[in-house]
């Protein structure tokens, strides 16, 4: 029981980073810094396409990570 949870604790881990680093950036430096602030102020639209599927992917993977790390700790300790 503990392997499988482990195994999939690595799983959602290594899917994780992967969607981390498919997103492509919000800002590019300090030119990004600065027209930062405008998008706030008169609102930008929503990604699109693929950028939407990793942002939903990485919050789903990232609670996911978060749920199995607390699992995986409560058993190895108890």
């Amino acid at each position: 029981m503990v392997l499988f949870f482990k195994i999939l604790l690595v799983i959602f881990s290594l899917g994780l980073i992967i969607a981390v680093l498919l997103q492509s950036g919000k800002n590019a430096g300090l030119s990004g810094a600065i027209t930062g602030g405008a998008e706030h102020l008169f609102g930008k639209q929503k990604a699109r396409g693929m950028d939407a599927i990793l942002e939903k992917a990485t919050i789903v993977l990232a609670v996911g990570f978060i749920l199995l790390s607390l699992i995986v700790a409560y058993i190895v300790k108890g």
